[in-house]
């Protein structure tokens, strides 16, 4: 029988997640209580018990825009979801419920984003990769294994006198990663969505920023998940290109987390082609295929909403020329539904 996420059972669902090896930190349940209150987009967290016991989980968002499409999404705006089930059967049923609310909702279409391809049948987009590496647990061997030249780029930033801290609150990773956003013609995330992910995820969330002579030059909102960190919202003044303070600042994550005992470094999601393909493959990461599978309904083909789409380039251009304010007040209303 399939159930829905409840106050009562949130502990349980967290302990499943810890537990499954293919469960990732969007699979968490706090995900639910980010979404409803930082996007107000309707969550069906569904799970299925065997003898008692949580057998398989399924987080979906409906997102339904004028702009952007009508769609069910595990999970947006996370780059990994999908079903995690500690059997087949756990997985069909919670699979087939996927596809039951979908057709019921009359979506567009169900959109699964699987680390691996388990629906072959199903389109899936070829757009997105992510990069995972693991470390070792000395750190002048993380140094060393960056590739030369992304190496020297790191010490160019050491050179120029950057440090880094440990900020409290949101104020200064907001104001770099808005600017950032706003400079690859992307709309930016509301500041309540970043104070919601602080307060939900607390302890396993973590800004980094870095400083030159007192000014911010960078900064980053990292999570933490089993022997895993995730360096997921980051972004860089007009300081950072002449100083590598982006360059610095992954290290500096990458060096902090050695030195707590981290395994994984998970560098995220980008798209083929894009410059954040190519800075992460500078850095000795192997890319690995992301699979993005679909289950049509009302629509024809798989949506194609992102930056590479060429219907987007007069709009993209347009918001690189707004004024940071502005952008930071209109960008909220059109990201939530971008997913």
């Amino acid at each position: 029988m399939i159930k829905t996420l409840d106050e009562a059972n949130l502990l349980r669902w967290d302990n499943f997640v810890q537990a499954r090896p293919d469960a990732t930190f969007f699979h968490r349940a706090g995900w639910k209580e980010i979404i409803e209150k930082s996007f107000g987009h309707k969550t069906y967290f569904l799970y299925v018990e065997n003898e008692g016991e949580i057998s398989g989980i399924l987080p979906l968002v409906h997102i339904n825009s004028l702009l952007f499409g009508n769609n069910l999404v595990s999970i947006a705006p996370c780059v990994y979801g999908g079903v995690v089930a500690s059997d087949e059967q756990s997985y069909l049923e919670l699979d087939k419920e996927a596809c039951r609310l979908a057709e019921e909702l009359g979506v567009d279409c169900l959109e699964m984003r699987n680390l691996v391809q388990k629906t072959p049948e199903r389109p899936h987009k070829d757009l997105y990769v992510t990069f995972r590496k693991e470390l070792d647990a000395d750190v002048e061997k993380n140094f060393l294994a960056i590739p030369r030249k992304q190496r020297a780029v790191v010490r160019k930033g050491i050179e120029a006198g950057l440090s880094s801290v440990i900020d409290e609150n949101i104020d200064r990773l907001y104001q770099a990663y808005s600017e950032s956003v706003r400079n690859l013609g992307t709309p930016v995330f509301s500041k309540k969505y970043f104070q919601t992910l602080k307060d939900v995820f607390a302890d396993k969330c973590e800004i980094l920023t870095v400083e030159h002579q007192g000014q911010v030059v960078a900064s980053v909102m990292s999570f933490y998940f089993k022997d895993e960190i995730l360096p997921y919202y980051g972004g860089g003044t007009d300081l950072a290109r002449d100083l590598k303070g982006n360059d610095f600042m992954y290290w500096e994550v990458m060096r902090r987390a050695v030195e707590k005992g981290i395994k994984i470094f998970d560098y995220g999601r980008s798209k083929i082609g894009t410059g954040s393909y190519s800075f992460k493959k500078n850095w000795g990461f192997i890319p690995q295929p992301l699979f993005y599978e679909y289950h049509l309904v009302k629509a024809h083909s798989m949506p194609d909403i992102n930056p590479l789409n060429p219907k987007y380039k007069l709009f993209i251009a347009a918001w690189k020329r707004l004024p940071l304010s502005v952008s930071q007040i209109i960008g909220p209303w059109l990201s939530k539904d971008l997913g």
